[in-house]
């Protein structure tokens, strides 16, 4: 018997819930890259084919496997291109040019996605809604104190690219998933945009195989785990219940999760400026996510 197609949009706190928990997952990479030391394109692919491989297992586990069996449609496959071109592309942007102006520009890919959704998917933004990303946006630029490197060097102008590719990529990753059919199971978007993402890895690892200890195995399996399989699964039932603006909102909760970890794990220090842009993000994520849920409970008193 085949599974019902989930509808997180009959309780946009779920959506909610669901965009901040992928956000503080997909931070935990940094993590596990400073752990582990392996090339980007080795943890890319054992994020990705392991994550893969832990929603077979929770498919197993719910007794609905019957979602591996259903055609993906295009745009979902599509999709697990843009998750692997989104996370190469800027892994290799920031081999190139500085870290800071990497995160800069693919972080310009919430607000890309919002205004697009604005003129052709008809996800109207209004004047809050554009507040509040401005908002975030400019709360990010406080976190990366305003650092952004113009200095001149042969790889610099490449580095900047890439990034700009994997901002578009981003940005297509949030719009595919918002127009994916209902019919298309959420376990079925999560299960091949995963594997499809894998597989155009696969040549890059095969190329560079490192040596991987077994201590290291823990640790890539904890990829696999929480920013591969959780915190994909978490964003595509967020991405199919939230509008563009709203996720890419709380999506900038992302970088404050990436400085926090580096504070607490790594003894990373916060400057004032740095704390200040956190307190943004995190009040304007709070609004948004307060607007967005009162829009909906208002429309379902109208409904009923």
């Amino acid at each position: 018997m085949n599974p019902e197609p989930v509808h997180p949009a009959t309780m946009p706190l779920g959506g909610i819930i669901a965009a901040l928990l992928s956000a503080l997952l997909m931070g935990t990479i940094g993590v596990f890259s400073k752990i582990t030391g392996l090339p980007a394109e080795t943890i890319t692919f054992f994020r990705l084919m392991l994550g893969a491989g832990f929603m077979v297992l929770f498919l197993v586990a719910n007794r609905q496997t019957g979602c591996l069996g259903r055609w993906p449609t295009w745009p979902v496959l599509i999709n697990g291109c843009m998750l692997a071109g989104f996370i190469i592309f800027y892994v290799q942007a920031m081999n190139l040019t500085t870290m800071a102006n990497a995160i800069m520009l693919v972080y310009l890919a919430p607000l890309t996605a919002s205004i697009f959704a604005h003129f052709f998917l008809g996800e109207r933004l209004n004047r809050s809604g554009i507040l509040l990303i401005c908002t975030a946006l400019f709360g990010f630029a406080m976190m990366m104190e305003f650092k952004i490197d113009f200095s001149s060097g042969s790889n610099h102008l490449a580095g900047i690219c890439l990034a700009l590719v994997a901002m578009l990529c981003y940005a297509g990753f949030i719009l595919i998933n918002r127009v994916i059919q209902e019919h298309v199971h959420v376990y079925t978007r999560t299960f091949y945009q995963l594997l499809i993402g894998a597989l155009v890895m696969l040549p890059f690892v095969v190329l560079n195989r490192p040596t991987i200890s077994a201590e290291n195995w823990l640790w890539l399996l904890g990829t696999g785990l929480f920013p591969g399989f959780l915190a994909i699964l978490f964003a595509v039932i967020a991405l199919s219940s939230l509008p563009a603006a709203t996720f890419g909102t709380l999506a900038y909760f992302e970088p404050i999760a990436v400085i926090l970890f580096g504070w607490l794990i790594f003894n990373e220090t916060l400057s004032p400026l740095q704390i200040g842009g956190c307190m943004l993000i995190l009040g304007s994520g709070i609004v948004k996510a307060w607007l967005t849920a009162g829009i909906a409970a208002r429309s379902s008193a109208a409904q009923s």
